[in-house]
């Protein structure tokens, strides 16, 4: 059976389960689940081994499980496929793309949403109307069957109450997706054309849903107590219910993190933002402890392949990365260069997160790698503009002439396609420190050059810098190498606007960059995959083998610890207990199998890099930086023109830009995107395909 069959398969698969999974939380709050499907579905599942999670577990958990183990192996073969006929592959996701152009085109250009795509705003309606649809059936059902948990309880009182408890309900939904747009190395967000970094709004957006509803449901909780005398209950911690106690901590974890990510006290005060965010492990414990074992069933496959994906970083960063050199220009911006294995291989616009120890033990900062795998083999590299503190600290370091700094990576993560080569031309616009992000677009557009029979979109690079010494981040664009490539194949234009100078300085020209380089460490490990090449398969084994291994655990332990006490009644075996066993088996599967997974391919990829060596095909990490034969500062010169004391005439630039098939990517400052945006958005644009770069949270 050809890939391509299997793939069809699994691209049915995919959408018949994903359906039906959405089907039974469409179905969730209505009557029909409640009086008909539930206590038949109980009834056949309500086992002892899984006891009433069993529902939960098979119609909420192993959906989206089964999707994110299977599209490991989509993911795989789809790899695969592109490197045997990579001009295929691209004219065949060209098609595609070209008719979901409208569904990309920006529709809504504001803020505090920024820029939403047509296909962004019909799942974000449909969303919306889940959680009214949601809503307005738990209340009829619960109006309809009022409870009066009082004597002489108000019917008002009790309605009160009963839309406090609801508002929770649609809290959870949102929770159900809330950790998919995090998990950095997903393999379902790819399926949907997305990247970690492209989804993090998705977060943002959720969080801030769910945080309403959170906040809502508390408070309603603590007026109706208020009214009805039962503030005594704040204190409850319930042996056979939920535990408020549990739910007040959370609250109040939860949140400490929304105030601190709210976007003027987060770009403000970063620091504190990002060590308050860490307290969801916490908020994510007594959330648990708050809504039972069944719910948490209900929210298992975002927390799961969270947990799988931020144990996974956790041994990648573990290992001190080879720096091998570093470039210093003279406007701020460094480029690191690390060592990296022959068989890693990653797309432009990937993003590497890097720790520099010395500088903070915990802060973690993502970097647009500027590098291509296919011209630079043994090396990795990203650029660096020095802004913030952490990388102003950064740049003294290496500004002092260091023999050695240690740094740790988590990545690269990025696009599985390059999807802009589909375009007849490119229109890319950059502001400050965005350029790192169009460099490694360019390269790939060099590399690809170098083919026989290559078809390449025109590319016009408009970029902007606040003085004259930010030209010098123009080098960057081809990469460190002592192989000389082919400028002239590539039909490259580059007008570079210098913002905060009125006129062109005497002697304009190219300052010299400084270059360290380092001592090797024996500690130092070259950058790979963190479960080697074939990372995709064995990511869809370690996320099937620890699921499958958690749900025998979980019966073992239900069925031959927590039954004979409580015989599933619920009323004998503490439910915060159960919850606990609940969260150790989750985190102890996922502990096991990750480690024996890691441990392995790190074995393999030792073997491999072994045998490399004694063949002679690994050489040393070592860069040739002086004397390049095709003097990179002399070719970008002759294509840039650089344009004093004015701004690019963004409207016109596009308007005039001659082709059916433009696409336009735009990576910089809030103002500069949202204004390319809102002219791809226009009617006289349909040719304009537009696509924001954003790392602005």
């Amino acid at each position: 059976m050809s890939s391509q069959i299997v793939v069809l398969i699994l691209t049915l698969i995919f959408l018949v389960v994903f359906l039906g999974w959405l089907m039974i939380w469409i179905v969730l709050p209505t009557k029909t689940y409640k009086n008909d499907w539930k206590p038949n579905l109980q009834s056949k599942l309500n086992s002892t081994y899984f006891g009433e999670q069993g529902v939960n577990l098979l119609f909420f958990s192993f959906p989206m499980m089964l999707i994110a183990a299977l599209s490991c192996v989509y993911l795989h073969l789809q790899k695969k496929s592109t490197r045997s006929s990579s001009s295929t592959s691209t004219t065949t996701t060209g098609v595609i793309t070209k008719r979901l152009a409208f569904w990309r085109r920006p529709v809504i250009v504001k803020a505090p949403l920024g820029i939403v795509t047509a296909m962004e705003l019909a799942f974000g309606l449909m969303f919306v109307a889940l959680l009214v649809w949601s809503l307005a059936n738990y209340l009829y059902v619960s109006f309809g069957h009022l409870h009066m948990h009082l004597p002489g309880e108000k019917v008002w009182e009790a309605k009160f109450r009963s839309v406090s408890l609801r508002l929770g309900y649609i809290g959870n939904i949102c929770w159900a997706l809330l950790f998919f747009p995090v998990t950095r190395g997903s393999s379902i967000l790819p399926l949907f054309g997305l990247t970690s970094e492209s989804s993090i709004k998705y977060h943002i957006w959720l969080g801030h849903l769910s945080m309403i509803l959170f906040a809502a449901h508390t408070l309603g909780f603590v007026i109706y107590w208020a009214m009805t005398n039962q503030m005594v209950l704040l204190l409850e911690w319930s042996k056979t219910f939920v535990s408020n106690v549990a739910g007040e901590i959370a609250i109040v974890l939860a949140m400490a993190m929304w105030i601190t990510s709210v976007p003027r006290f987060r770009r403000k005060m970063f620091e504190l933002f990002f060590y308050t965010h860490h307290l969801y492990a916490l908020y994510v414990f007594f959330y648990v402890l708050h809504v039972g074992a069944s719910y948490f069933c209900m929210l298992l496959p975002g927390i799961f392949l969270f947990i799988v994906d931020r144990y996974l970083r956790f041994l990648q960063s573990y290992q001190q990365a080879g720096l091998v050199s570093a470039r210093v220009l003279p406007c701020g911006t460094i480029e690191l260069n690390f060592a990296k294995t022959q068989g890693l291989d990653y797309n432009p616009t990937s993003i590497l997160f890097i720790n520099v120890p010395s500088i903070s033990k915990l802060q973690w900062h993502p970097f647009t790698v500027t590098s291509n795998p296919n011209m630079e083999p043994h090396n990795l590299s990203v650029v660096i503009k020095s802004e913030g503190s952490w990388s102003q600290k950064l740049y003294k370091q290496l500004s002092s002439n260091v023999d050695h700094v240690q740094a740790s990576v988590e990545g690269p993560y990025g696009p599985i396609s390059s999807h802009f080569l589909r375009h007849e031309a490119l229109v890319m616009f950059s502001g400050g420190s965005g350029i790192t992000s169009l460099i490694s677009i360019i390269r790939e557009i060099i590399f690809q050059s170098t083919k026989p029979d290559s078809h390449l979109p025109r590319v016009r690079l408009i970029c902007a810098f606040k003085n004259t010494d930010d030209l010098s981040m123009l080098q960057l664009l081809l990469p460190i190498s002592s192989t000389p490539f082919d400028f002239s194949h590539v039909d490259l234009k580059i007008e570079a606007y210098v913002t905060r100078e009125t006129e062109q300085p005497p002697a304009l020209a190219w300052k010299p960059i400084q270059t360290v380089s380092f001592k090797a460490d024996p500690l130092d490990s070259p950058i790979s995959r963190v479960l080697g090449p074939s990372s995709w398969l064995w990511l869809g084994a370690t996320i099937s083998s620890s699921f499958v291994l958690f749900l025998v655990t979980l019966g073992l332990t239900t069925r031959f610890y927590i039954y004979p006490i409580d015989h599933n009644t619920g009323e004998i075996y503490h439910q915060s207990f159960i919850c606990l066993w609940y969260m150790f088996l989750v985190c102890s599967c996922i502990l096991l199998v990750s480690s024996v997974t890691f441990l392995w391919c790190k074995r393999q990829l030792n073997a491999l890099e072994g045998k490399q060596i004694q063949n002679g095909e690994a050489p040393a990490h070592e860069i040739e930086l002086e004397g390049l034969p095709h003097h990179p500062e002399t070719l970008i010169a002759q294509a840039t023109q650089v344009h004093y004391g004015t701004r690019p005439d963004l409207k016109k630039i596009l308007l005039a830009s001659e082709g059916s098939d433009i696409g336009v990517l735009v990576c910089g400052p809030r103002k500069m995107r949202h204004n390319v945006a809102k002219i791809c958005s226009s009617r006289s644009a349909d040719n304009l395909h537009f696509e924001s770069i954003s790392f602005n949270w």
